[in-house]
């Protein structure tokens, strides 16, 4: 069974950085594209930053600048590094990664999430 763990949220002041981390694991056979979502309180989850297995990457508007997204595909791991972090950034972030798994169709897996305060 395939399974995505994150890690790295936590508090931060507004202008500090956190970099999230997501592993992937289990009986996997390639991972396609992977990103992070988030979801603040009362609003939907929207895409954050998405990265290809050849390493192509697509930014919303609101991280464009500030953050990175990268993965290292020997480690089935995808980062986040968030910079410039603002209160609006607050939100549960959620990794997403595209995989075909043995004996199992390819399919969207998903982290169980990890929260990101921000204070001003």
């Amino acid at each position: 069974q395939v399974q995505l763990v994150e890690s790295g949220g936590g508090l931060v002041q507004a202008g500090g950085s956190l970099r999230l981390s997501c592993v992937a694991s289990g009986r996997i056979y390639s991972i396609n594209a992977m990103g992070w979502y988030r979801q603040a309180p009362g609003k939907q989850r929207e895409l954050v930053a998405q990265i290809t297995s050849g390493g192509s990457t697509n930014y919303a508007d609101s991280a464009k600048g500030r953050f990175t997204i990268s993965r290292d595909n020997a480690k089935n791991t995808v980062y986040l590094q968030m910079n410039s972090l603002k209160p609006e950034d607050t939100a549960v972030y959620y990794c997403n990664a595209d995989i075909w798994s043995v004996g199992a169709p390819r399919k969207a897996y998903w982290g169980q999430g990890t929260q990101v305060i921000v204070s001003s």
